[in-house]
């Protein structure tokens, strides 16, 4: 989807709730994802998703067209929402290798299955992983939305609130304190 549909989506989304539906289908993945890996509990990333999209229909008349993409909002409220999570659990790093495997296949979701192939895949994923959830938030924040949600430095910093050379300082010290 283009911005220019995008952009007409939203307009009807605000007139009709239904249609938010269909920014739901188009952005659900992504945002499931990058909330699991950030917190690294199927549950939780669940959770958080979906808080994350019921406040988005609910605010959804506050949102104001930058010519960025509709994501970036999206992000930006899954991102609070990780904050929050963290803040009142006194954030409690949990190792990826955590995540379980579906012994029985009830009810899965298609994109829950694909998240946790991709997580379990890589070894070195896991390794890099544990080294993230000990940076400070702040790092962890910049490092996924870069690297694994392949996001530009301008989106970060509309979905982070900050200047784009806080971002690019913040990713620089971020990956030096990784090497470390």
């Amino acid at each position: 989807m283009n911005l220019k549909e995008e952009k007409e989506l939203i307009k009807e989304a605000k007139k009709n709730p239904e249609i938010f539906g269909k920014l739901y289908d188009q952005y659900y993945s992504q945002i499931f994802g990058y909330v699991l890996k950030r917190v690294a509990d199927l549950e939780i990333a669940q959770d958080i998703t979906s808080e994350t999209f019921f406040k988005a229909l609910k605010k959804l008349w506050q949102f104001r067209w930058r010519n960025i993409p509709f994501s970036s909002w999206l992000y930006r409220i899954a991102n609070n929402e990780i904050a929050n999570y963290f803040r009142k659990n006194k954030y409690k790093p949990v190792s990826l290798e955590k995540i379980p495997e579906p012994i029985t296949v009830t009810n899965p979701s298609t994109e829950i299955l694909e998240a946790e192939q991709e997580l379990k895949k890589h070894q070195d994923f896991l390794i890099l992983q544990e080294k993230i959830t000990q940076l400070p938030v702040k790092y962890q924040e910049v490092i996924t939305l870069r690297f694994f949600e392949k996001k530009k430095i301008k989106e970060i910093a509309e979905i982070l609130g900050k200047k784009q050379g806080t971002i690019k300082s913040l990713l620089h010290r971020s990956l030096e304190k990784l090497k470390k």
